[in-house]
C-alpha cells in the first residue's frame, strides 16, 4: 500500500510537470535586472528620438545580451549602434563598436566576418595602441589553427590591453585558455582562467563564467575539491549580485562534485539549498529539477521513505511556488518590451525618412532661393553698374558743357584785345590761355585732381581774367599749411564756375578796384574752400542783367550743383556749397564749398 501511494504521487508529478531532463540543465528564463533596465532605457531614448543616446543604449543592451550569451541579439544591436555612430560621423565610437562586433562574431564562429571587422576597426582607430590590438586579432584569426601564432598574438594583446582597456584583459585570457584547450593542455587553460579572474572582479557576469569554466575543467580532470572551490567562489559572486538562477544551477553542480567525493551530506545539503532558493523565488521548473536530482539520489541508495518525503514536500509547496513564479510573466513582459522597441524603431525609420524627404525638399527650396537671390543680386549689380555708368556719362556731359562756356568767355577776351589793337596783350593772353586749355583738356576725363594741380589751374585762370579786368579786381590765393597739396584730391572744375561768377557778375560792375579771395582751409576731416568777393552782390547784379544773362548764370550754378550730386552718388561722399550775399554796409558774395578730405580715388 505504501509503495502504491508513492507510485501514485510519482505519476502525478510526472504528468503535471512533464519529463525531467536526464542531466541538470540551466534554464535561463529569468530576465536579469540589468537587461530589463537596458531595454527600458533604449525604449525611452527611442521615444525621445535622441540618436546619440539611442546608439549608446543599443551598445549597452548588446553588452547585456553578451553577458546573457544571446550573441545573435548582441550582434544585431551593435550593428544598429554602429549605423547611428557612422551617420553622426563620431570620431571614436565606430572603431570601438566594430571591435565588439568582431568579438561577438568570433564567438559565433563567424571567423571570416570577425577577421574583416578587426581589420576595419584597426583602420578606424585613432589610437596607435588600439590599432595594434585590432591588427593582432586580425592576424590571429588569419592564422586560425596555428596555435603558436595564436598564442603569440594573444600574449602581445594582453600586454597592450593592460595599458588601455583592463576590462578586456579577462576576455583575452579566456581566449588564450581556449587555445591551450585545443592542444589539450587543460592545466595551462585553467591557469589562464585564473589570470582572467583577477581582471574580472568588477565584471560579475564575466567572473561567474570564468569560475564556471574553471570548475568544469577541474571536473573533467576529476579534481573535484578544486572544482568545488571554484563553484564556491562563483556562488559567492552570484549571491552578492542576487543572481538566483546561477546559484540554483551551480549548487546542483557542486552537489554532483560532492557526490563524486562520496560526501553525501554536503551533496544533499547543496541540492536542498538549490531547491529552497528556487522555491523561495517562485522558480517552478528549477525547483522541480532540484527535487528530481534529490529524488534520484534517494532512489539510488535506495531510500523510498526519503524519496516519498521529497515528493510530498514539493507537492505541498507547489501551489505557492507556481503563484509566486514570475519567470513566465517577466519573459512575456520583456518580449512586449522588445516588440515595443521594434515598433518604435519602425516609427523612427519612417520619421527619419520623412525628415530626410522634408530636408531634401527644404534644401532644394533653399537652393532655389539662393539661386534666385544670386540672380537678383546679379541683376541689381548690373542695374547699379548701368546706373553708375549713366551717372559718369552725365558727369562727363556736364564737364563738357562747362568747357565750351569757358572757351566762349576766353575767346571773347581775345576778341576784346584785338578790337583794342592791343596785339601784345592778345598774344600774352593766348599764350596763357593755351597753357590753361592744355591742363584743362588733360584733366577733362577725370573726376578728381590733386589740390596742387587745381590751385595751379585756378591761378592760371585768375591771371587770364586779371589780364582782361586788371582795373576791376586783384586776387589772393591762400592754402592752409596743414594741407598736403599733392595727397589731397578735389573735384575737377567745381571751384572755377564760382570764381567766374564772382568776376563776371560781381567785380566787373564795381566802380573801384575790387578784391577776390580764394582760401583753402583744413577743418577736421573737410577741406573748406571759400570764394570771397567784394563786388556788387547778387541782388544788384540781378538788377543789371538781361533776361538771357540771368538764364545763363542760373545754368552755370545748376551745372555745378548737378555735378556735385552725381559725384556724391558715384563716390559716396558729401560735398556741398552755399552762396551767401554779404549784408550792408559790406557788399559782395561769399561762396563756401565743403569737400571731404579724399585720398587718391
Amino acid at each position: 500500500m505504501y509503495r502504491f501511494t508513492g507510485l501514485l504521487l510519482f505519476l502525478m508529478l510526472f504528468t503535471t510537470l512533464g519529463l525531467r531532463a536526464q542531466t541538470p540543465v540551466q534554464q535561463k528564463k529569468e530576465m536579469p535586472g540589468q537587461l530589463k533596465s537596458a531595454a527600458s532605457n533604449l525604449e525611452k531614448s527611442l521615444l525621445e528620438n535622441d540618436n546619440p543616446k539611442i546608439a549608446r543604449n543599443y551598445e549597452a543592451l548588446a553588452e547585456e545580451y553578451i553577458d546573457k550569451d544571446d550573441l545573435k541579439k548582441a550582434k544585431q544591436y551593435l550593428l544598429k549602434a554602429l549605423t547611428i555612430y557612422k551617420a553622426a560621423k563620431d570620431a571614436t565610437a565606430p572603431a570601438r563598436v566594430l571591435r565588439k562586433i568582431a568579438l561577438v562574431q568570433e564567438q559565433l564562429n563567424q571567423l571570416s566576418d570577425a577577421q574583416q571587422n578587426f581589420k576595419t576597426a584597426a583602420e578606424a582607430s585613432a589610437n596607435s595602441t588600439l590599432k595594434t590590438i585590432n591588427l593582432n586579432d586580425y592576424n590571429r584569426l588569419k592564422n586560425n589553427g596555428n596555435t603558436e601564432a595564436e598564442t603569440k598574438y594573444l600574449i602581445d594583446n594582453i600586454a597592450l590591453l593592460k595599458k588601455v582597456n583592463k576590462d578586456e584583459v579577462a576576455v583575452a585570457y579566456t581566449r588564450l585558455a581556449k587555445v591551450y584547450l585545443k592542444t589539450t593542455d587543460t592545466l595551462k587553460a585553467i591557469e589562464q582562467y585564473k589570470q582572467a579572474q583577477d581582471y574580472a572582479t568588477a565584471l560579475p557576469a564575466k567572473s561567474v563564467k570564468m569560475y564556471a569554466e574553471t570548475a568544469r575543467l577541474y571536473t573533467a580532470l576529476k579534481q573535484y575539491p578544486e572544482a568545488i572551490e571554484a563553484e564556491a567562489k562563483l556562488l559567492a559572486i552570484a549571491k552578492k549580485t542576487n543572481d538566483t538562477e546561477t546559484q540554483i544551477y551551480h549548487l546542483r553542480s557542486m552537489a554532483a562534485a560532492y557526490f563524486k567525493l562520496e560526501d553525501t551530506q554536503n551533496g544533499i545539503g547543496a541540492l536542498k539549498q538549490s531547491y529552497d532558493i528556487a522555491a523561495a523565488n517562485g522558480k517552478t521548473f528549477e525547483a522541480r529539477e532540484s527535487i528530481w536530482l534529490l529524488a534520484d539520489y534517494y532512489k539510488s541508495v535506495p531510500d523510498s521513505v526519503q524519496t516519498l518525503a521529497v515528493y510530498e514536500g514539493f507537492l505541498k509547496n507547489l501551489d505557492r511556488i507556481i503563484l509566486s513564479d514570475k519567470s513566465l510573466t517577466d519573459a512575456k513582459t520583456f518580449r512586449v518590451t522588445e516588440e515595443r522597441i521594434r515598433q518604435l524603431e519602425s516609427e523612427k525609420t519612417l520619421k527619419d525618412e520623412l525628415i530626410t524627404r522634408k530636408n531634401t525638399f527644404s534644401y532644394f527650396l533653399l537652393g532655389s532661393i539662393v539661386l534666385l537671390l544670386v540672380f537678383l543680386a546679379f541683376i541689381f549689380k548690373t542695374l547699379r553698374s548701368i546706373k553708375a555708368k549713366n551717372k559718369e556719362i552725365a558727369l562727363q556731359a556736364l564737364r563738357r558743357e562747362m568747357n565750351p562756356h569757358f572757351l566762349f568767355n576766353s575767346l571773347n577776351s581775345v576778341n576784346q584785345f584785338i578790337a583794342q589793337n592791343n596785339e601784345l596783350e592778345a598774344n600774352k593772353f593766348l599764350t596763357s590761355y593755351s597753357n590753361l586749355m592744355r591742363n584743362t583738356m588733360e584733366n577733362s576725363n577725370k573726376d578728381f585732381v590733386t589740390l596742387g594741380k587745381e590751385v595751379e589751374n585756378l591761378t592760371q585762370y585768375l591771371e587770364l581774367e586779371h589780364l582782361r579786368f586788371k582795373d576791376k579786381f586783384r586776387f589772393e590765393i591762400t592754402v592752409d599749411q596743414k594741407l598736403d597739396v599733392e595727397s589731397v584730391w578735389v573735384p575737377n572744375m567745381i571751384i572755377q564756375p564760382h570764381l567766374e561768377n564772382a568776376i563776371w557778375h560781381g567785380l566787373r560792375y564795381k566802380d573801384e578796384k575790387g578784391l577776390l579771395k580764394l582760401d583753402f582751409t583744413l577743418k577736421e576731416k573737410n577741406l573748406i574752400v571759400t570764394v570771397d568777393d567784394n563786388g556788387i552782390g547778387i541782388t544788384k547784379s540781378n538788377e543789371l542783367k538781361t533776361h538771357n544773362q540771368k538764364a545763363h548764370t542760373s545754368r552755370g550754378i545748376t551745372n555745378t550743383h548737378e555735378r556735385m550730386v552725381l559725384l556724391n552718388e558715384l563716390h559716396k561722399t558729401r560735398m556741398a556749397f552755399t552762396v551767401n550775399e554779404k549784408e550792408a554796409p559790406q557788399s559782395g558774395t561769399v561762396v563756401t564749398i565743403t569737400l571731404p578730405i579724399k585720398d587718391k580715388p
